[in-house]
């Protein structure tokens, strides 16, 4: 089975409802050992990609990840840029705002940490949390200090959409291209993911009360995704819809949208000038010379 990425693409415009997209699919693996090779030639050609991006040096990539607990972000990341150069990739996880984050605007924190040309950059949730656990938890903007004005109704969503594109439709006429990934779980998978976490002495550290309470809040999750994918997936910025109760066949999915996206851009290594060229003959001579037995 080849992945075809417009399958899990969200259409600019589409109303989205989450239960007429699928948390499962058919595997395009048939084996645990076709899985880990199937990974490590999308790892390898990812690899060649990225350095083709670093050298063109005129976009950069900007990878969202955002899903509910335990839907495998953190393994996603960690599995489809295994064979990334860390020097020219970086991954940012954003968690509770700091005081000095909740003196700026909403947007502030997560476009210090955008990537330059040439190299990618990761978010473990990002912006979008803005109008996902914050309008399942209105309370939270109570200390974001937002004029009153731009405090009341459904107004403040619509606006905070708007900003998000704005802000995507910015960063690709600049040479960022986004791709952002909404890893589609299921409540049942989660709860077989929560007790495996409780089971597992080593996976302890990866649960707490809180997950518990967030879990009560499903339905409030699901209505804001839906909102949040309808409005804010452009032809330019893309959200795409993975199915991840199954961990390994996510992974292949989101790789396969990478290097689609990569494919994608016209890249090429920089051509050398004729007086480039006639000047690395030189010192290929002289390098030449030096490997020359003394007399």
């Amino acid at each position: 089975m080849k992945i075809d990425s417009k399958d899990f693409r969200v259409a600019q415009g589409a109303t989205v409802n989450l239960k007429k997209w699928p948390t499962v699919v058919a595997p395009v693996y048939h084996s645990k050992e076709q899985y880990q090779e199937l990974l490590h030639k999308q790892v390898a050609e990812l690899s060649s990609l990225q350095q083709l991006l670093f050298a063109h040096n005129q976009y950069s990539v900007l990878l969202i990840f955002q899903a509910m607990d335990a839907a495998g972000k953190d393994g996603a990341i960690k599995h489809v840029m295994s064979g990334i150069n860390p020097q020219g990739c970086q991954v940012f996880s954003f968690k509770h705002p700091s005081a000095t984050e909740l003196a700026h605007d909403f947007m502030w924190r997560t476009s210090q940490c955008l990537p330059e040309r040439g190299r990618i950059g990761i978010f473990n949730r990002s912006y979008y949390e803005e109008v996902l656990i914050v309008r399942v938890h209105p309370e939270i903007l109570q200390s974001q200090g937002i004029p009153d004005e731009h405090h009341e109704g459904k107004k403040i969503w619509t606006q905070r959409y708007d900003s998000m594109v704005d802000f995507e439709k910015h960063l690709h006429r600049n040479g960022t291209r986004v791709i952002k990934f909404f890893l589609h779980l299921s409540k049942d998978e989660q709860r077989k993911r929560f007790i495996d976490r409780i089971d597992d002495a080593d996976k302890n550290w990866k649960f707490s009360a809180a997950d518990m309470e967030e879990r009560k809040f499903w339905k409030q999750y699901m209505k804001a995704y839906e909102a949040c994918l309808s409005a804010t997936s452009t032809k330019a910025s893309p959200w795409y819809v993975v199915p991840a109760d199954d961990k390994e066949n996510a992974r292949l999915i989101i790789s396969q949208i990478i290097l689609d996206t990569f494919k994608s851009l016209k890249m090429s290594y920089p051509k050398s000038d004729e007086k480039h060229l006639q000047e690395l003959q030189s010192i290929r001579e002289q390098l030449l010379r030096e490997g020359e037995p003394e007399d």
